[in-house]
């Protein structure tokens, strides 16, 4: 029994068939879209920030990549990974941190040039105190140090630090899911439980405080991820009822009205229940439970939603599916570019016609540069195929699953 990526995260259904599979290419809308809202979020006090998701509910892009990227994991790795091949797996997912690690240090170090070139150029030394560069320039002794040690982190610069730290435990999560799912999401969840309660996460070294996006948080949902997808993957299904949709739906419509409605006021009701903040909070850094819950209610509806699901089914020469299978590079492209788009309302005193400009203009370069890394892609395969000899048969079966795997590794 082969379970294709087709209905990887649908209702389940199990397809008996030899056939290579197709890339569900839903994943790589929802990466696009959730890519385009980060980017729009980075370039703040712009009309267009006032409509994306933040403003609607509780989670925004950053729950939506990081579930979406422990899916894509359980798809890339969890089919492979073997208790025995346990360090090949943990030596693809260090590489990957690696990866991670060296394209932070670019958007760092190239946001850091951006604001001091534009303090110095347009004579506004105010940019210098903007997204924590100050610590780094009053103290570069210990400031570049701290930066590449990961021990300070400049502003809307900080979620990739998170994510490699999350790839540093893919053969730890896939350990101990292959022992049993339940393990796996029991562990999870109690490393999430404690280090809400009693504040553990890595903490920065120039400034009091820990990492905006805390790892031992956020792994919980990633793991979620990552353990959803291998059941269906084993030919399980999601679970379908209609009142768990109702509750779903529930709660998306309270998260709608509670923050339209700036209903803040009932959140610190609930706190005076003496009950931790990671419970009754709306904190980012610890993934306080309303925004956990948040984001898997949408899931839960767009995945059982059946109108909604297949809207995001588009054709794999889709924009939007070209943009989301990019997304390393894409992220990396976006962070400079917004932080650019700071510098220049910094510089144009929040301009109301400068910013959204500027964000249109930007959102078409990045797609323009997807366009552009996918026809790398397609001419790299092109020549590799080119120097292979034809196959036949289940030989020709196995090496279009073999690329297909390590294409979706390289994401």
């Amino acid at each position: 029994m082969v379970t294709t990526p087709e209905n990887t995260f649908g209702a389940g259904r199990r397809i008996a068939t030899a056939a290579p599979s197709k890339r569900d290419t839903r994943l790589d809308v929802l990466r696009g879209l959730a890519l385009i809202t980060i980017f729009i979020n980075h370039v703040p006090g712009q009309i267009f920030e006032h409509l994306t998701t933040k403003n609607y509910g509780f989670s925004d892009a950053a729950e939506a990549f990081v579930l979406i990227s422990g899916i894509a994991v359980g798809i890339a790795y969890g089919s492979r990974f073997r208790v025995a091949a346990w360090f090949e797996t943990a030596k693809k997912s260090t590489k990957r941190a690696f990866t991670l690690y060296l394209a932070h240090m670019i958007t760092t170090f190239m946001t850091l040039a951006l604001f001091i070139a534009g303090a110095w150029l347009f004579h506004r030394p105010g940019l210098l105190c903007e997204i924590n560069i100050l610590p780094v320039l009053t103290n570069p002794q210990a400031g570049i140090p701290s930066l590449m040690g990961l021990g300070h982190q400049i502003g809307y610069n900080n979620i990739l630090p998170m994510y490699g730290a999350l790839m540093l435990m893919i053969p730890i999560i896939l350990l101990l899911e292959a022992k049993s799912p339940l393990l796996a999401l029991a562990v999870s969840g109690s490393v999430w439980l404690l280090s809400g309660i009693y504040e553990i996460a890595p903490h920065n070294t120039l400034l009091e405080g820990y990492w905006f996006l805390n790892p031992l948080s956020w792994q919980f949902l990633f793991t979620i991820g990552i353990v959803g997808m291998m059941h269906v993957r084993r030919g399980g299904k999601l679970p379908h009822h209609p009142l768990l949709m109702a509750l779903a739906a529930g709660y998306v419509a309270l998260s709608f009205a509670w923050v339209v409605g700036q209903l803040w006021g009932i959140g610190n009701a609930l706190a005076s229940l003496g009950l931790p903040p990671v419970i009754t909070g709306f904190d980012k850094t610890f993934l306080s439970l309303p925004r956990l819950l948040h984001v898997l209610a949408l899931t839960y509806l767009v995945l059982n939603i059946s109108a909604l699901s297949n809207l995001l089914r588009r054709p794999e020469d889709n924009p939007l599916v070209i943009f989301g299978r990019h997304s390393l590079n894409i992220f990396v492209a976006g962070t400079i570019l917004a932080m650019i788009g700071q510098v220049l309302l910094y510089i144009n005193n929040g301009d109301q016609v400068v910013g959204p400009i500027f964000v249109a203009l930007g959102i078409v370069i990045q797609f323009v540069y997807a366009y552009h890394l996918e026809r790398k892609r397609k001419l790299g395969r092109a020549a590799s195929g080119t120097r292979k000899a034809p196959q036949t048969g289940a030989l020709q079966t196995v090496s279009v699953r073999a690329d297909r795997f390590r294409s979706t590794d390289r994401k």
